[in-house]
């Protein structure tokens, strides 16, 4: 029998030191990492590799939070001697996010070990893509040990981010909710902004597209102090744009991102009028809550907190917009976004990317309308992610499980598998064809047939779950 996703998968750690270990062997190595930087048992890659007699580890990279996690976010953290192993620790936050010359000197290959969390404004990323940087710069080799998209990597949303709006919250034209992983975004990165790395990135095994974090093995680990768990991390991409307004995102609480409200707003009109919107996987309730620092410290807030009901089809980004506006026109007298710079830019600008949207929702434009208005350049941006994603899925492979739940005697009659393979064939045509709209459009279809055959108990739940785990794949490459 075919094992769970579970059962195959194998993080890019355990991969290094059972595979790959002699990409470090002879060479100085320098680490880029923070606490979600750790082995399946929990264990930091710090400690892994100082203790391990083929790795010589000699410096240590701290992004936002710092190597150990200590710092609140924006907090600098200053060059320290790390406690338990007695090697320097270089910021890469505040006033250096490069590496220097100097705080490279005397190291071959430069490793980053980060959880991401899925979001362009979640600065990891351009941390890695400045020591990418650096070490093109000074002949270092670069390597990535890939870690999960916790939010899978099929579903790509928001606006690409316009290049004039670059800033460390949004370094490179990717819409806000990318679906990929660190490892793919290196490449991507790498490539098509001639970073020119010497670059390898180390892959998991077993990891799919359509995965959320708690389809692995892997237990979670707070990437930073206001991602606490996988559930804030699923919510994240949208309602933190609420960091570009008067509005508390819940920093200060126990449910940051999720809990959202400031004095002025009554929690109990803002859920209704948000649920009588309609929109898809969430719901919403009045809260009341008292943030203990950040916007509002100290001050009873109303509002409202979101609850995901169905996270495969719940739209981050179009949600926290939605809030956004909906908030804008309630409390006119009181809602503000943050304050534009001396370029007529606000946070909010560049936490979304553009100015363009901020203008047009207070010129009464409707989300919807700002939703359409991005998609374009997202497709465009699609065309260019497909050429870097590491973890695929094709029809044949899909094909060929068909026929071993066929030999396993899983349907209940073979003309269900035939069926299946008929279809997986066209979605073959079109793939080979690179015709993307097609392979997507086909592959709806057969997850419709598929559903059609398990509802009437044609074939096992293991292999429907299997079938449609390729499928949702399929779909975050061609979609």
């Amino acid at each position: 029998m075919l094992q769970t996703n579970q059962e195959h998968f194998s993080s890019s750690v355990e991969v290094l030191l059972k595979e790959e270990l002699d990409k470090l062997q002879g060479k100085s190595v320098g680490l880029i990492t923070n606490p979600t930087g750790v082995d399946p048992s929990l264990n930091s890659i710090v400690d892994v590799l100082y203790h391990h007699p083929d790795v010589n580890l000699v410096s240590l990279y701290g992004p936002e939070h710092g190597v150990r996690g200590s710092e609140q976010a924006g907090e600098y953290v200053e060059f320290y001697t790390d406690e338990r192993t007695g090697l320097p620790v270089y910021s890469l936050y505040g006033e250096t996010r490069k590496p220097t010359p100097e705080m490279l000197d005397g190291v071959d290959v430069l490793v980053f070990d980060i959880q991401d969390v899925g979001t362009r404004f979640y600065t990891y990323i351009y941390t890695m893509a400045y020591a990418m940087e650096a070490a093109a710069e000074n002949n270092v080799e670069f390597i990535v040990l890939d870690r999960p998209n916790p939010i899978g990597g099929v579903k790509v949303e928001g606006p690409v981010l316009e290049p004039s709006y670059e800033s460390f919250v949004g370094l490179y034209p990717i819409p806000l909710r990318h679906g990929m992983t660190v490892g793919e975004l290196a490449l991507l990165f790498n490539e098509e902004f001639d970073i020119g790395a010497d670059l390898s990135v180390i892959e998991m095994m077993g990891w799919k597209r359509s995965m959320y974090y708690d389809d692995t093995t892997l237990s979670w680990v707070l990437p930073s102090p206001n991602i606490p768990t996988l559930d804030t991390a699923t919510v994240y991409s949208g309602p933190a744009l609420m960091e570009g307004t008067n509005v508390s995102e819940g920093r200060g609480t126990t449910k940051p991102f999720e809990l959202i409200g400031a004095p002025f707003i009554d929690g109990v009109e803002l859920a209704e009028k948000l649920n009588d919107i309609g929109l898809r996987g969430v719901q919403f309730r009045s809260a009341y809550f008292t943030p203990q620092f950040s916007k509002h410290a100290g001050e009873l807030s109303g509002g409202i907190q979101i609850h995901i009901t169905d996270r495969t089809t719940y739209q981050p980004v179009k949600t926290g917009l939605t809030i956004v506006k909906t908030i804008h026109d309630m409390y006119p007298e009181d809602f503000e976004f943050r304050k534009e710079n001396n370029k007529g830019v606000s946070f909010f600008d560049h936490l979304i990317g553009n100015g363009w949207v901020r203008e047009s929702m207070e010129n009464g434009v409707s989300v919807e309308t700002i939703t359409e208005n991005w998609q374009q350049e997202l497709e465009d941006f699609k065309k260019i992610r497909r050429a870097y994603l590491l973890y695929k899925t094709s029809a044949q492979k899909m094909i060929a499980m068909v026929e071993h739940y066929e030999y396993e005697d899983v349907f209940t009659s073979d003309d269900i598998a035939v069926a299946l393979k008929r279809h997986l064939t066209v979605v073959d045509h079109f793939e080979n064809n690179g015709s993307a709209d097609k392979v997507a459009k086909h592959i709806v279809g057969f997850k419709l047939l598929l559903n059609h055959h398990y509802e009437n108990a044609h074939l096992s739940a293991e292999a429907y779950r299997r079938l449609m785990d390729e499928a949702e794949s399929m779909t975050g490459q061609w979609g």
